[in-house]
């Protein structure tokens, strides 16, 4: 049996690895692994477009496993959807560690990470949840009474569950009841000061995290471990990114503040008594005349700071500073009362720092800025949310350069990484330099050298393709007929498209529209006139609606942006993708616009860079639904003309599986009536 320091290679790893689990090997995972191998070893970054049914997860886990045994080291998954993560913890890797055990002389580890928000927390359990200003949906004594009943019902599975993890609470509770019982790694007391430290869920799975060959995570975190001062994951020399397209939207996302009157009061309202009530009521002052500046401004993107708004906060800030003074330091008291100061200086600290974030978010001209700021509020909706202030990074590259790529060898992989053919769309916004062209998976594209750009950082893209034969068993129609799309809805010739595709499909039919608008109008007018059902996202849980689409062939499915990304149903159930439109940003997405903006003002194309990419990215996604088996056929349609005749055509199309192409309705029609009689019944 070989030794822990001189194990099989990587392939033969593979091959072992697919015969135990009854698999067969397909030529894209081999070249991945092997990719994967040798990036480890030149410790040069590697992103892999994978399609589906490749077998990407076994293709990066054998070589990581490997590495992690061999250099009695650890190595990070990160995920971004939760369905990713249960995949890998719950059926990939422990069917692999069994396989891999007599090959590696020793049974490979593994370990799930999550935000310490994730954990239920004894001590805020044992100690209580802190007054907090009251919710306005707790004056209805409906909602006290099932608040009460889900916190008793978390205080008994405490003394049940093996690790606190929220995930494993079935059915849930509310966010509401969850923050009785849990607290955020700004308000923990620390593992020494906790007087139930030893016992603590969130320092458990650290513990075992460490331990571990294989810590699989999320984005977020993996952002708050490059973000924040302090070391959250386990030492490492890899990290893999799974479902990699999402990795800026993830960083941007946790890299996003916010600013409320309500929080504002939160941080009052901790303070208490632990300092003077002169201090604390001139935070409260602030507080009430920022909730008064913000009612009076209309939701939206800021581009420049109004007077009155800019004192408002800036009041916020010092009201803010004075009280952090005053809290002083907690090192002192007894737990309970380290515990209050602990909170409250949370709270405050928020408060202060984003305070200080959004005034300083005006400095730069537009070339220079580095964030944007915007106000949202939901004044006549059903949620009656609040104004509220945010300020999110124009840009992640720089952070992902330094704190990541900088700091250890990173794998990104996903099915959709070339967008426009290139994999330097994405790679700018990671913060890695250009690459000359992508490396098809023929040949020894691995061996090649590393391009010479100049640059610090080292990386090669490397496409492995995909097991379906997309040309063969795929059509894409683009209803070039049709009128490009305007604001006023779905038009008649368009319901009257979707009609015809559908009755040809015999239902079989997803629609991805770019508005729950759309969807819900397509849904309202086509029931009448389709034989078939249509069901619509809303009109009950996605995982429901998804689950009696994939069991009744003949029913159809309308929804939005998480149908585009989070359905998986091959067979005859799904032989016809609908695209209402191309997925551009709304013209008021304020994150969206105001990067687009930045790079025109530095001379650059922003339509391109960053209105195309978003919607390249959703329709290579989106489209990516048709094919989630080998066996799988059918048609994407999309009824948005300007994919058909606009200049950036090319972009988008360069970004989508290689469909084999028409503008022609009947030769559409034609193939879903043909699929539709050979479909089983």
């Amino acid at each position: 049996m070989p030794s822990p320091t001189d194990p099989p290679g990587v392939n033969e790893l593979l091959t072992h690895a697919v015969e135990a689990l009854g698999g067969a090997e397909r030529p894209g995972q081999v070249e991945m692994a092997e990719a994967v191998g040798r990036a480890l070893r030149t410790g040069e970054h590697l992103a892999v477009q994978a399609g589906t049914g490749t077998g990407k997860s076994l293709a990066y886990l054998v070589p990581a496993i490997r590495h992690a045994i061999v250099k009695d080291t650890t190595v990070v998954v990160s995920t971004a959807t939760i369905a990713l993560q249960r995949q890998l913890v719950d059926r990939d890797l422990p069917r692999l560690a069994k396989a891999l055990k007599k090959p590696l002389g020793r049974e490979p580890t593994f370990a799930i990470l999550k935000g310490r928000r994730n954990y239920l927390c004894l001590h805020r359990l044992d100690s209580g949840a802190p007054e907090e200003p009251e919710d306005p949906g707790l004056f209805d004594p409906f909602a006290v009474s099932r608040l009460g009943k889900e916190v008793q019902r978390l205080r008994e599975w405490s003394s049940d569950t093996e690790t606190g993890d929220r995930d494993e609470l079935v059915p849930g509770v509310s966010e509401q009841a969850w923050r009785q019982v849990s607290v955020t790694a700004r308000e923990c007391l620390g593992v020494s000061r906790c007087p139930v430290g030893t016992d603590c869920f969130a320092e458990r799975a650290r513990g075992e995290a460490g331990r571990a060959d294989v810590v699989v995570t999320n984005h977020a975190l993996l952002a708050i471990d490059a973000l924040q001062g302090y070391q959250v994951l386990p030492e490492h020399d890899l990290v893999i990114v799974d479902e990699a397209h999402e990795l800026v939207d993830r960083v941007t996302s946790v890299a996003t503040g916010e600013l409320t009157a309500s929080m504002v009061a939160i941080a009052v309202r901790r303070c208490g008594k632990l300092i003077d009530a002169d201090i604390a009521d001139r935070l409260e002052e602030s507080g009430e005349g920022l909730a008064m500046i913000l009612e009076d401004l209309q939701p939206g993107r800021i581009d420049s700071l109004p007077k009155a708004l800019g004192n408002a906060v800036a009041a916020v800030r010092d009201g803010a500073h004075a009280c952090l003074s005053a809290l002083g330091s907690d090192r002192k008291e007894d737990v309970d009362e380290a515990t209050a100061r602990k909170l409250a200086r949370s709270q405050v600290e928020e408060v202060h720092d984003t305070a200080v974030r959004l005034l300083e978010a005006f400095d730069e001209d537009t070339a220079h800025q580095r964030d944007v700021v915007w106000l949202s509020a939901d004044r006549y909706g059903m949620s009656n949310r609040p104004p509220s202030l945010h300020v999110a990074p124009l840009s992640v590259a720089g952070l992902l350069r330094e704190r990541l790529f900088g700091a250890t060898t990173t794998v990104l992989t996903s099915a959709t990484l070339t967008l426009g053919g290139a994999f330097d769309t994405l790679a700018r916004q990671w913060g890695l330099p250009p690459q000359a062209k992508v490396e098809k998976a023929e040949g020894t594209a691995t061996d090649k050298a590393p391009p010479t750009d100049g640059e610090d950082l080292k990386w090669t893209g490397i496409d492995v393709g995909s097991p379906f034969d997309h040309r063969r068993n795929g059509i894409l129609y683009v209803a070039k007929h049709l009128p490009a799309p305007g604001r006023d809805g779905l038009p008649p010739s368009t319901l009257d498209e979707i009609a015809e595709l559908i009755d040809a499909a015999g239902g079989r039919t997803l629609g991805l529209f770019s508005s729950m608008r759309a969807a819900k109008q397509a849904t309202e007018e086509l029931r009448d006139r389709v034989k078939h059902p249509i069901l619509c996202q809303g009109e009950d849980t996605t995982a429901l609606l998804v689950r009696k689409f994939a069991e009744d062939t003949r029913t159809c499915l309308f929804g939005t942006l998480s149908l585009w990304q989070g359905v998986d149903v091959p067979g005859p159930s799904l032989q016809l993708v609908i695209v209402d439109r191309i997925p551009f940003p709304r013209p008021d997405d304020p994150v969206q616009s105001a990067r687009q903006r930045a790079v025109e003002a530095r001379g650059g194309n922003g339509f391109l860079t960053v209105a195309a990419t978003h919607a390249a990215l959703l329709l290579a996604q989106g489209t990516g639904r048709l094919h989630r088996s080998v066996a799988d056929r059918g048609v994407v349609a999309v009824l948005d003309s300007r994919l058909a005749t606009a200049r950036y055509a090319g972009f988008l199309k360069a970004s989508l599986p290689p469909f084999w192409p028409t503008t022609d309705p009947e030769v559409a029609r034609a193939a879903l009536r043909r699929l539709d009689a050979a479909a089983p019944a």
